[in-house]
């Protein structure tokens, strides 16, 4: 049997290829027109249909399924080409299988080769199928994701990033956030309007809550103190609200602001601002991180970096507890709605339950379910906390049995103040990359909030809060790009889809 040499066949697979790329090129060119005729007649027949999706979501879908179509098309004429490769590469070894180096070639040596290349391509192939199965089924989500969640406002006016944000309990309703400028503002959720300012810390404000039936806000700091004050506010008339199903992005009109912009005044500098706080807990020797009030507003508890937290009386601003046993710095402090207990978290990647029901039994449980530092548990309704860290997962625990989680979330970034809704028990998860998920209490995604170079978050986003009393806004979200962001997430139709 005659043996073809190396540059003849070197040639002739030089020759097959070119052919089969002209070959590819001929099909792409006429699989574009194809499709633009196809999908010019879709159009034309959408008229002609009795549906009761919006002609513009019709559209959609039918661009969608445009697309997925084009992508399968190319996958299978990579197929047919990559077969092709196959095939010559198998001729190839075949070919040379008679003399390499100028020895014999065994049967073993020349079927493991022709195996790993074969594996090799097939692998290629692979990855290819899957990033584009994945590139479409990321069309949909996203999809989705903006039909259900919407920004609906930006409270802009902070001259440095937002650590925390938080919404009154009771009327007037207001959004309060706290910044590292060392500040914290209060805001018309309806008009985006920042109403007033409270400047009495020296460091950065790290966090904000309100008191449960008064109109008292309590802000954590840098300064190494908690403030307690007092505040009166007028709401502003609110102009009609814009049906926002009606809107799409291109109406929702967001200024791409660089993270440099901004001369030192804005909204909140032209507001009545609050100076002197109405009691100043100061008993912690590190930064305060965070603050929040006890079942009733008569104590509060207070995290610090001092590896500490405080309990404190608010009538006498008097010491009651100071909570040890955390190994590293405290991250964030949070109470139930209902009892007295209460969580900590701490950069040793544990966090603390300190049950405070009993006067004369004050019991503390360790749990050690993250790897890394643990940036915030809070409790929900029921019985259960939740908890996210910085090893990029969020774990759900029952607290009748704290043993093991009974779900976990696992993400791709680093996890920080998360905030579960009160009625529907939605996740929110805020992240470093900029991302907010939304997910329900068995670890099941919902959703991820639209984010474009036009609108969303630009920085990391520090933290989340749900507001579901407000039927349109009710859910806030904050980062370090000085922005607080309202959102309307159709709750409805999130669970209808899962």
């Amino acid at each position: 049997m005659p043996v073809e040499s190396g540059s003849s066949a070197a040639a002739r697979h030089t020759k097959q290829k070119r052919k089969s790329h002209s070959l590819s090129i001929r099909r792409s060119n006429s699989t574009d027109q194809e499709q633009r005729t196809v999908t010019g007649m879709q159009r034309d027949m959408l008229d002609g249909q009795d549906s009761k999706l919006p002609l513009s979501l019709r559209s959609n879908l039918l661009d969608l399924f445009g697309q997925i179509e084009r992508e399968f098309e190319n996958l299978y004429i990579e197929n047919l080409e990559l077969r092709r490769e196959i095939d010559t590469l198998n001729e190839r070894l075949l070919s040379e299988g008679q003399t390499i180096d100028g020895g014999e070639l065994s049967k073993g040596a020349l079927k493991a080769k022709a195996s790993h290349s074969t594996s090799q391509l097939s692998q290629k192939l692979m990855t290819t199928y899957k990033a584009s199965t994945s590139k479409i089924v990321s069309s949909f989500k996203a999809t989705t994701s903006r039909a259900v969640c919407q920004i609906l406002r930006e409270y802009v006016g902070h001259r440095d990033g937002i650590w925390d944000l938080a919404v009154t309990r009771n009327s007037p309703v207001v959004l309060g956030t706290a910044s590292a400028d060392h500040s914290a503002a209060l805001w018309s959720i309806e008009t985006g309007k920042c109403l007033l300012r409270y400047a009495g810390h020296a460091g950065s404000v790290n966090s904000i809550k309100f008191h449960p039936t008064e109109q008292m806000a309590l802000t954590a700091s840098g300064d190494q103190t908690a403030h307690i004050w007092r505040y009166m506010v007028q709401l502003p008339v609110i102009p009609p609200l814009a049906d926002i199903s009606a809107l799409c992005d291109d109406e929702l009109d967001f200024s791409d602001r660089e993270d440099g912009d901004g001369d030192g005044e804005g909204p909140c500098s032209e507001v009545p601002t609050i100076r002197v706080a109405t009691t100043t807990l100061k008993s912690h020797q590190g930064v305060v991180i965070a603050a929040d009030w006890l079942v009733g507003g008569k104590q509060v508890v207070t995290a610090s970096w001092d590896r500490a937290a405080n309990l404190y009386e608010v009538e006498t601003s008097e010491l009651v507890h100071t909570l040890t046993g955390h190994d590293q710095e405290l991250t964030h402090c949070c109470t139930h709605p209902s009892q007295r207990l209460v969580v900590t978290s701490s950069r040793d990647t544990t966090f603390r339950l300190w049950d405070f029901r009993d006067p004369s039994i004050h019991s503390v449980n360790v749990f050690q379910g993250h790897t890394d530092t643990v940036t915030s548990a809070v409790f929900t309704v029921g019985d259960n906390v939740v908890s996210g860290s910085d090893d990029r997962t969020v774990k759900v625990w029952d607290l009748k049995n704290m043993r093991s989680p009974i779900a976990t979330i696992r993400t791709d970034s680093a996890v920080n103040r998360i905030s579960v809704s009160a009625n529907q028990r939605i996740i929110a998860l805020p992240h470093d990359n900029r991302q907010v998920r939304l997910f329900d209490m068995t670890g099941v995604r919902l959703a991820r909030l639209p984010r474009s170079n036009r609108q969303g978050h630009r920085r990391m986003v520090c933290c989340s809060v749900w507001n579901e009393e407000n039927a349109s806004c009710n859910l806030f979200t904050c980062g370090f790009d000085r922005q607080a962001i309202g959102w309307n997430i159709n709750i409805p139709a999130l669970l209808q889809e899962k």
